[in-house]
């Protein structure tokens, strides 16, 4: 009689999925609250609601958009970049300080905080410009310089309007030097250098100017911001990979977008300089901070958001709804804007934050539904017990 041998039963196989960081939820916890009460704000600004118990939110829309929710995830994402424990002193800083704007903390601890935490991200540039001194540390360093000049001007009672183009030209300047940074375009050569140059040169010198001769600097600023839009639309590699599909499309078609604000922008701030009434104001920021920037964020989120919590982002065409909502919806703000058309403005403000609610709402949905595939697979590797021996 032959003995039949059992074989060992294996251990389940562990298949490779997300490593999240869970230590870094609570900063972007921080930023999204920052998000939201910043949102809120807005819709109390345009009507649509009256601030309930937080009627100081009313003035810190700017602040919290700006500084609580874009100011935090930058200095996030550049802490993972630093790779050191105390670069995330930074996005604490900025979220902490953004937090007790929201909760109606006296000043200046809420400013205070933010303008330290951009100190901080100062100083985390300065570690980053030293091990690789290139084209896009040294930009989104000059903008992490005009945050601090903007967050300083703040805490010591400068209003909004005469320091909001500073916080402007820390978000240009950023996305432009991570556009140098994702496209490998750290190095362009010829022509392509001396525009580029050209636009940081005067659209940094327009900033400087406008401290002290608010219009003309303005303008200034918005030349540099046209010159920078035509190097993004003739080097940047949008116009090629636009031709793919999935997710290197929708990165594309948002980044032209983009691109298409960002030059509107600096026509608007060419044109209107210290013109600043209700709907110039409005124009002036929202085709920067919302057509400009929020392309953008559409656009990189499922490359930042992996790179920064390390949990998957899979791409997925209903991420069209909200793209295309944020760009329908700004026309209808930019059409109020110029026409002077209250319901226009109104409306479109009001889509404008759908837009955004729907890009979170998108964004969630999108990670759960692959955490828990992810999470589904692993369980099924595990083999299953035998009933019983033969």
């Amino acid at each position: 009689m032959v003995s039949r041998v059992e074989p060992r039963a294996e251990r389940p196989r562990r298949l490779p999925g997300p490593r999240l960081r869970y230590e870094r939820l609570p900063l972007l916890a921080l930023s999204i609250l920052s998000l939201l009460a910043g949102l809120w704000a807005g819709l109390g600004r345009l009507g649509w609601s009256s601030l309930g118990p937080w009627p100081g939110l009313y003035l810190a829309h700017g602040p919290l958009m700006a500084c609580g929710f874009l100011g935090t995830l930058i200095s996030l994402e550049r802490a993972v970049a630093l790779g050191t424990r105390w670069g995330y002193a930074a996005p604490l800083l900025s979220g902490g300080g953004a937090a007790a704007v929201i909760l109606g903390v006296p000043d200046p601890l809420g400013p205070l905080a933010i303008a330290l935490g951009s100190l901080w991200l100062v100083a985390d540039f300065v570690v980053l410009v030293r091990r690789q001194a290139a084209w896009f540390t040294v930009t989104m360093g000059l903008g992490a310089v005009a945050w601090l000049v903007g967050n300083v001007l703040w805490l010591v009672g400068t209003p909004v309007m005469r320091l909001f183009f500073w916080w402007v030209g820390f978000l240009v300047l950023t996305i432009v030097g991570e556009r140098l940074e994702l496209s490998r375009l750290a190095g362009p050569a010829g022509r392509g250098r001396g525009l580029f140059l050209a636009g940081a040169v005067v659209f940094i010198g327009g900033l400087s100017l406008a401290s002290a001769y608010l219009g003309p600097g303005l303008r200034l600023a918005g030349a540099g911001m046209l010159f920078l839009t035509l190097w993004l639309w003739r080097y940047d590699v949008a116009w090629r990979t636009v031709r793919q599909a999935g997710l290197t499309r929708f990165i594309a078609v948002n980044l032209l977008a983009g691109y298409v604000w960002l030059g509107l922008g600096g026509g608007a701030w060419l044109w209107f300089g210290d013109a600043l009434t209700t709907f110039h104001y409005d124009l002036m920021l929202h085709l920067i901070l919302l057509g400009f920037v929020f392309s953008m964020i559409f656009g990189h989120a499922p490359i930042i958001f992996p790179a920064v919590l390390g949990g998957p982002l899979p791409y997925r065409r209903g991420f069209y709804l909200h793209a295309g909502l944020l760009q329908a919806s700004l026309l209808l703000r930019v059409i109020g804007d110029v026409g002077a058309y209250y319901p226009a403005y109104r409306w479109g403000g009001l889509l404008n934050v759908v837009a955004i609610l729907i890009f979170v709402a998108n964004t969630a949905r999108s990670v759960v539904a692959e955490l828990t595939r992810r999470s589904g697979r692993g369980r099924s590797a595990a083999p299953r017990a035998d009933a019983g021996s033969g």
